[in-house]
């Protein structure tokens, strides 16, 4: 009985030359390379560690049900487009495997897929051939294509004098409406206007709410914060994270957008006082930094005292990624005895829109500074949104609401 993954990729490493370019041949070359590569990779083995190639994937595993929209997230050269590849068949793995249970359509690079001296009309039936479509079945889809494409002007001239967007708009439509089971795409939506992106992104989750399967690749985090229900965070060619999407993209926007001043605290015991960690105790989860409620919510920071305080102030303060200051307050006149104690803060409401933020923390004697601290690791806000607006006009609160269209009286 076939697994209800239907994509199921295990251990998959592609290794590239420096400095050569990578030809396209015929389906007849594809085939032959697929066949041989169990000879070559005996040979692959002694080239590990040679400079002159690099592992643009390295041992990359995961499964992806039936009918999930997972996005694929990661910096420049993470290796995204080249997964993709490996799971169109576009190109082959140089290690491991990749199975796929279904018929895959895909918009990856601009002209991917197309003839360039053929027409838009001659693409169309072209793309739906490939695809294994039978003319009937493209002829019921033709003008769903066109419409959303919105070049019908242009259906009869050669893909050669379309732009880049024009090129976009007509494969997203082939590919979206040609009712693929897998929909695999790239970060090429942001060629497209931003009508186009809204109307493409609608596509997607009606496509994806038909029961077939989108892999989403996209820098644009609202976008794939919108679409998807699970993420896969690539870093230098391996899997540096899997799960719930605003988990990984929490996780994945502090990895860049904030950089901590202190990332490893030295214990020194000369000092009168230390900040010496932080947690969130309550909820308890298998990450005490990852926040996955809006509250109740406890939050712990240890305070080592070297030399008793007699009047002391302790000051905190919550940011944002942007250092914007989210919220902060201050006790006054603490009395700590030598020994490591515990500031606790519990919060019945903690409404944030889902992000990486930091804590900052204080301790004074009377006028004195004794210790300050930017806590590290960021706290990671993992929260589902509870709004569907675009990142600019969300704010800076997740609040629950409700909502109601009545007649006045």
């Amino acid at each position: 009985m076939m697994s209800e993954n239907i994509i199921t990729v295990k251990n998959i490493s592609k290794l590239y030359r420096l400095g050569q370019r990578q030809a396209y041949g015929t389906l007849r070359d594809t085939l032959v390379n697929i066949f041989s590569a169990s000879f070559r990779r005996l040979g692959k083995k002694s080239l590990r560690n040679n400079q002159n190639y690099i592992w643009a994937l390295k041992d990359i595993s995961f499964d992806i049900k039936k009918g999930e929209i997972v996005g694929i997230v990661g910096r420049n050269g993470a290796g995204k487009t080249t997964l993709l590849k490996i799971l169109s068949r576009i190109t082959a793995p140089s290690e491991g495997y990749a199975e796929v249970f279904g018929r895959v359509g895909s918009l990856l690079e601009v002209g991917t897929g197309f003839h360039s001296e053929l027409t838009g009309r001659e693409n169309i039936y072209f793309n739906g051939a490939v695809l294994g479509m039978r003319k009937k079945e493209i002829e019921n889809k033709f003008n769903q294509i066109v419409e959303f494409a919105e070049l019908e002007k242009f259906l009869d001239t050669p893909l050669k004098h379309y732009s880049s967007g024009m090129m976009v708009r007509l494969a997203f439509a082939v590919a979206a409406h040609l009712e693929p089971e897998i929909l695999l795409v790239d970060e090429v939506l942001a060629v497209g206007d931003a009508a186009f992106q809204k109307k493409s992104l609608g596509k997607m989750d009606n496509v994806a709410r038909g029961g077939r399967t989108v892999l989403f690749v996209s820098h644009q985090m609202n976008q794939i914060r919108r679409l998807c229900q699970r993420c896969i965070w690539l870093e230098t060619g391996k899997v540096r994270k899997i799960g719930p999407t605003e988990e990984i993209l929490s996780a994945y926007e502090s990895s860049f957008k904030y950089t901590p001043l202190i990332s490893d605290r030295e214990i020194n015991p000369l000092v009168k006082a230390q900040f010496l960690k932080w947690e969130i105790s309550d909820p308890q989860g298998p990450d005490p930094h990852i926040v996955n409620t809006i509250g109740p919510l406890q939050v712990n920071f240890f305070l080592k005292v070297n030399k008793k305080i007699s009047n002391g102030l302790h000051g905190i303060a919550l940011y944002n990624a942007n250092n914007q200051l989210v919220w902060g307050t201050s006790v006054t006149n603490l009395k700590l005895n030598s020994g490591i104690h515990k500031l606790v803060y519990k919060f019945d409401f903690l409404p944030l829109k889902p992000g990486p933020y930091y804590w900052f923390i204080t301790i004074f004697e009377t006028n004195e500074m004794v210790d300050k601290w930017y806590c590290f690791p960021q706290m990671l806000i993992a929260t589902t949104p509870l709004t569907q607006c675009r990142d600019e006009w969300a704010g800076l609160l997740n609040l629950p609401y409700k909502f109601d269209a009545c007649e006045s009286s």
